[in-house]
């Protein structure tokens, strides 16, 4: 009887998976029947939701339906993560995620979803580096005399930053330790007070998406000492970056790609990577990501999800070594 039990489970499981199969290629050679919501974790008008809008619109041609913005701002991007971790897994909630995939489980003690488990991912949309910036009358010509100026009067050097565990806390943080140096951390309920504190010479410098301050850059009131990766930026062709200042591996940027909660069927996954690689080929999208600072960065899931792994580890011990807490 125990045997006759055992083998009707295996056939039954067997079973299961064959007419499983035909279902989810259906399922997927249907997809989407209907319109896709796309989740930002933040207000309309910023950079993410910029960057979504952007791409969705050329996924939506490629796939034969629209996509709907849904912005769900707050709790640190908590809030939009935590709804889209709990949705449906076919295809049809998706999360535009940035800095903060990758650091909110380190930063909140309590978090109702975990980035690595509940999510799948679709896709890495492109990045954009961040520059360090000072004031047009900071002493300050390179990253080596901010650097060596903290190694000396670290209480009197200081940065601002959006908030506690935003994309330019963390990569400040990534300099003090590339270059062995401290600084005080100031941070602000968003970038624009940082700024103007900065332009009002009250901050020492900034960590900074250029896009923000490219116009006070140009006016001659800021002044850029480095951008915080290899590559350089389209924003300021010019400026060095701090990898040939001597700053080795320090790579400091911005980025987006797209998740869909866990469990989303794999050839859906598959169909979402084609139409959003196949949009960041087109020249409109790449112009238009240019002139925001960003390049594409087309690739597989596994990729995305592989970036996603080692942002996540470096960024977890820098924020368990300073002890930073967003809650």
């Amino acid at each position: 009887m125990k045997l006759f039990t055992l083998r009707s489970i295996s056939l039954l499981a067997a079973a299961a998976a064959v007419s499983a199969a035909p279902f989810q290629s259906a399922t997927a050679a249907d997809f989407p029947e209907h319109p896709v919501t796309i989740v930002v974790p933040y207000s309309p008008g910023g950079a993410v939701d910029i960057v979504t809008r952007l791409v969705t619109k050329k996924m939506s041609q490629e796939l034969g339906q629209p996509f709907i913005v849904d912005n769900r701002p707050g709790a640190g991007t908590n809030i939009g993560m935590a709804y889209v971790a709990r949705a449906k897994a076919d295809g049809y909630t998706l999360y535009t995620a940035s800095n903060t995939f990758t650091t909110n489980k380190a930063l909140y003690s309590k978090l109702a979803f975990d980035p690595a488990t509940d999510f799948t991912s679709v896709g890495k949309i492109g990045e954009a580096p961040l520059v360090v910036v000072v004031n047009k009358d900071s002493p300050f010509q390179t990253l080596k005399e901010l650097a060596e100026f903290g190694q000396k009067n670290p209480a009197d050097l200081t940065y601002g930053t959006a908030g506690v565990g935003s994309s330019g806390h963390m990569a400040s943080e990534l300099l003090l330790r590339s270059g062995d140096f401290k600084a005080l951390h100031i941070p602000y309920k968003g970038g624009s007070p940082a700024i103007t504190d900065l332009l009002g010479g009250r901050l020492s410098f900034m960590s900074i998406n250029p896009l923000e301050v490219i116009s006070h850059i140009k006016a001659g009131s800021l002044r850029p000492l480095a951008v915080l990766n290899k590559a350089g930026t389209v924003l300021l062709p010019e400026l060095a970056t701090a990898d040939k200042q001597g700053f080795r591996d320090l790579e400091a940027t911005v980025w987006w790609g797209i998740e869909a909660p866990a469990g989303t069927p794999e050839p859906v996954v598959q169909k979402l990577n084609v139409a959003l690689n196949t949009a960041l080929k087109d020249p409109e999208v790449v112009s238009s990501l240019n002139k925001l600072g960003a390049a594409p960065l087309p690739g597989t899931p596994a990729e995305f999800k592989s970036f996603l792994d080692k942002e996540t580890a470096v960024l977890t011990q820098v924020i368990k070594s300073a002890d930073i807490k967003a809650d």
